[in-house]
């Protein structure tokens, strides 16, 4: 099989012949014939290893930026997924954020063209985190909004006249820049804030950490090991 994002025959799963004549090609699946390489433990004749190493995907500072783009984008659909679950359902599910591993991961890694390692990674689970944690702002301010709506709606509705304003000054507003720095501090810091609630905030904790941890396995680096060339067929099938 074929990765389509990187040109690169995949070797998850070796595959090697069963009868006693000569292995098949993991990437043309041509019988092989005089020397031949075991990639990622799968036979692979010489010529379309050879093939292999010219357009192995390199990796680039090109190749990191697109990855990280295609990330960012993959969170902001995370951030979407996740607010719009809560606000359509009313409930705060932590399990979401696996989904939001998923799609960070595997974005990273579909813009990076298969390419993976340390910095992805790192790209991969800070996205991850900020897709899931800034998710509880706009959660929390439709939730006072309802709340204030509520109360205003029984003042009223509890006086039989309406009665004059009072006057006074109005309350000092917060500048916005303040304020949405505020907001976003207190977003990332949501999923230890939670732990106020023990038995609510450890569960959510645990779950987030493993949609870090499928972010950050989705963007491993994923090393070509080549051995040969083998002249024995019996090299591949022992």
């Amino acid at each position: 099989m074929t990765d389509r994002a990187s040109g690169v025959p995949q070797f998850s799963t070796a595959e090697y012949s069963t009868g006693s004549g000569a292995p098949s090609c993991k990437a043309c699946s041509r019988k092989i014939s005089g020397a031949f390489y075991r990639v990622n433990g799968a036979p692979m004749c010489a010529e379309c290893t050879e093939r292999l190493r010219r357009e192995a995907p390199q990796d680039s500072h090109a190749a990191f930026v697109r990855g990280v783009l295609f990330g960012v984008g993959a969170a902001v659909v995370g951030f979407a997924l996740y607010v719009v679950f809560a606000l359509t359902t009313g409930l705060v599910i932590g399990y979401v954020s696996l989904a939001v591993g998923y799609l960070v991961g595997k974005a990273i890694a579909l813009g990076s063209r298969g390419i993976g390692g340390r910095r992805y990674q790192v790209a991969a689970v800070v996205l991850t985190y900020m897709a899931v944690s800034l998710a509880a702002v706009p959660i929390a301010l439709s939730v006072h909004m309802k709340q204030r709506s509520a109360q205003q709606h029984a003042q009223v509705s509890a006086t039989d006249a309406p009665a004059a304003a009072p006057t006074s000054a109005p309350p000092p507003r917060m500048n916005l820049v303040r304020a949405l720095g505020t907001l976003a501090l207190l977003g990332l810091a949501s999923p230890f804030l939670d732990l106020a609630n023990p038995m609510h905030g450890v569960i959510g904790l645990i779950i987030l950490l493993v949609g870090l941890r499928i972010a950050w396995q989705l963007t491993a680096a994923k090393p070509l090991e080549i051995s040969g060339p083998l002249e024995s067929a019996a090299a591949v099938s022992g």
